[in-house]
Formats: structure tokens, C-alpha cells, sequence
């Protein structure tokens, strides 16, 4: 029983000093990321996106909407048939309808430029992260911008370091 008791007190007396000698750091990634000439070319790249999307929307918005006066001006001065406006008003509500498939395709476009324009700079910010840890035998790093650090010594701040690995300047 004593063996046992001793095996686990060293045990325990090992990975408590394994556990003191961890190192932590800490680093701002929003505040990082607003800095790099890549995250605002992609941000310029991905508004531009958005203003064509956008554009097109208004524009078959705008096309929906004469068509729509049209045919009630038409209708009020007797111009067409009950049945003939009941055709043209169901192939307005499709067109409507079209409209809202091209705003859930443009919320989904959006998301996939997104996509494909920061992953590149988050992989690129993470490596250099790993790369500075590694560097300085950190154990953790954890994002100071998340506003899950309840603390930390400024000292443990490796952001100029990360910032450093990405040529940006401090």
C-alpha cells in the first residue's frame, strides 16, 4: 500500500512541476488582424463584391417594381383583361419570388468570398502564432480580443512578436 501511495505522490509531485514550468502568452488577434495591408485589401475586395451583388439586387428591385405600376396603371384604366392581369400579376409574384432566391444566393455568395479571401490570412496569422510559441517555448497562447483572458502580465503579450513574423510594423 505504501508503494502505491508513493508511486502516486511522485506522480502527482511531477506533473505539478511540469505544470510550474508552462509558459503562457497572450496576443490581441482583432487588433492584429485590423493592421495587416492583406486583411484590408480583402475587406476592400469583399465590399466591392458586395456593391455589384447589391447592385444588381436594386436594380431587378427597381425593374419589379415599374413592372408593377404598369400593370395596376393598366388595370385602373381598363387596359387589360381581369384574366390577362391575373397572368401578368402571377408571373410578377415569380419574379418577387426570384428576387428572394437572389437574396439568399447573395448572402451565400458573400459568405463564400468571405471565405475564400480571409482563411489564407487566418492560416498565415495562426502559423506565425505557432511559430512565435514555438519560439518562445510558450505552452498557450491565448487571444486577448476574445475577452476570455481574465488576466495577464503584459510581459506574456507576444502580438509585437506575431506582428514581427508578419512584417508588420509595431
Amino acid at each position: 500500500m505504501k508503494k502505491t501511495s508513493g508511486f502516486i505522490l511522485g506522480l502527482l509531485l511531477s506533473t505539478a512541476t511540469v505544470s510550474m514550468a508552462q509558459k503562457f502568452g497572450y496576443c490581441n488577434s482583432s487588433a492584429l488582424l485590423t493592421q495587416l495591408p492583406e486583411v484590408k485589401a480583402a475587406d476592400s475586395d469583399l465590399k466591392d463584391f458586395q456593391a455589384q451583388l447589391t447592385k444588381k439586387g436594386q436594380e431587378m428591385q427597381k425593374a419589379l417594381q415599374t413592372k408593377a405600376q404598369t400593370l395596376q396603371t393598366r388595370q385602373e384604366r381598363g387596359e387589360i383583361s381581369p384574366k390577362d392581369f391575373e397572368a401578368q400579376a402571377a408571373k410578377l409574384k415569380m419574379e418577387e419570388e426570384d428576387l428572394g432566391k437572389y437574396e439568399q444566393e447573395v448572402y451565400q455568395k458573400l459568405s463564400e468570398k468571405r471565405e475564400q479571401l480571409f482563411k489564407p490570412l487566418l492560416d498565415k496569422v495562426n502559423e506565425a502564432m505557432k511559430t512565435v510559441a514555438t519560439e518562445q517555448k510558450l505552452s498557450m497562447v491565448f487571444d486577448s480580443g476574445s475577452q476570455i483572458l481574465l488576466y495577464a502580465d503584459e510581459s506574456l503579450d507576444v502580438t509585437k512578436l506575431v506582428k514581427a513574423k508578419l512584417g508588420v510594423a509595431n
